[in-house]
């Protein structure tokens, strides 16, 4: 295994070919072993990983104090090698129930002050709203990370979840770096807009749900129970035949990775990478490997070559909008802007 760098877009930092998304490890996807979370951190960067993504609102914050605790662990050089990509905004309640996005730019700096004490750092390295707050103009909170930038405590702007026309509008306020947004063999909405959208502007993209969420990492079983507290049992792609329908395109997919003696999961990851090349854009897939054998496996999507035969194989197995099921429920897909 070879690890690339990339540059997320034409303004943003060098960054490995793959990211790591440690959300799994605070919250949404039942309990996670906290030693384990820290070792896996703990071998990403071992492997080259330099991207940890992460929200403030990860289990309360609780996700910021994992990785502060990874990186404090971490040999020096392995520290200091690492990138943080932080989303802010979302608003919670002590029973963890969404209230929301704030945008404001006072908000913005107090979300900041918290997650540079929480991760135990001087500075951010991409930093971005969760999702855009519609009651906040897009320029207003892009402006207040600009001035962050100028003291010292962000580097870039990133986004996140947002359609062509407000990168357009952010991109005209501040230079924007990244678009952090869902995209997998069966979540490819992005193609039709935004990654036009993010080539003309020269925006990278990070990828989160490459694997959709376990759905198509070859992992997943029809009749897994899954714990009250992990968003995939309120998923609607999780959900009756609609689960039954998205497994058989997993079905589908394992033919290809058994035919070139890889996984499901790698060949999927491999999959975004190369359309990164055939896009003329960076995506950087995000991994969110809670553990170091899910890590090792996902790091193996790095060797993974697929030719014009295998890609038009994967897309006759898994077709474009052949997925049954939103990727959100209801009530969140009416907060993504990029889904307008």
């Amino acid at each position: 295994m070879t690890m690339r760098t990339r540059t997320l877009g034409t303004t943003g930092p060098e960054v490995s070919a793959l990211g790591l998304g440690c959300m799994g490890m605070s919250a949404l996807y039942g309990d996670a072993d906290r030693a384990e979370s820290v070792a896996t951190i703990h071998a990403a960067l071992e492997a080259g990983v330099t991207l940890l993504d992460t929200g403030d609102f990860y289990a309360m914050g609780h996700n910021e104090m994992l990785i502060g605790e990874a990186l404090r662990t971490a040999p020096a050089p392995r520290r200091e090698q690492a990138l943080l990509s932080v989303k802010f905004g979302a608003l919670r309640d002590p029973e963890g129930n969404w209230a929301g996005y704030d945008g404001r730019p006072a908000a913005v700096k107090n979300f900041a002050a918290y997650s540079l004490q929480r991760l135990g750092v001087d500075h951010i390295d991409v930093y971005r709203i969760a999702r855009l707050d519609p009651d906040v103009p897009i320029e207003e909170t892009v402006g207040a990370i600009a001035e962050l930038i100028e003291k010292g405590y962000v580097r870039h702007v990133g986004l996140s979840e947002v359609g062509a026309d407000t990168l357009r509008r952010a991109a005209a306020t501040a230079p924007v770096s990244d678009l952090q947004i869902e995209y997998s063999l069966i979540s490819r909405g992005i193609e039709r807009e935004i990654l036009p959208a993010t080539r003309e502007l020269g925006i990278g993209i990070t990828a989160y749900g490459v694997l959709s969420r376990g759905l198509i990492s070859g992992h997943f079983a029809r009749d897994r129970q899954l714990a009250a507290n992990d968003f995939r049992a309120h998923s609607p792609r999780f959900q009756g035949e609609n689960l039954q329908h998205n497994l058989n395109l997993v079905e589908a997919l394992r033919k290809i990775a058994e035919r070139k003696g890889v996984t499901v999961a790698q060949i999927a990851i491999a999959w975004v990478i190369s359309q990164g090349l055939r896009q003329d854009t960076t995506i950087v897939p995000l991994i969110g490997a809670r553990t170091r054998e899910r890590l090792t496996e996902s790091l193996g999507a790095l060797d993974v070559t697929l030719d014009a035969a295998d890609l038009t194989a994967i897309e006759e197995a898994v077709p474009a909008d052949a997925a049954a099921g939103d990727r959100y429920p209801t009530a969140q897909m009416a907060h993504l802007d990029s889904e307008r």
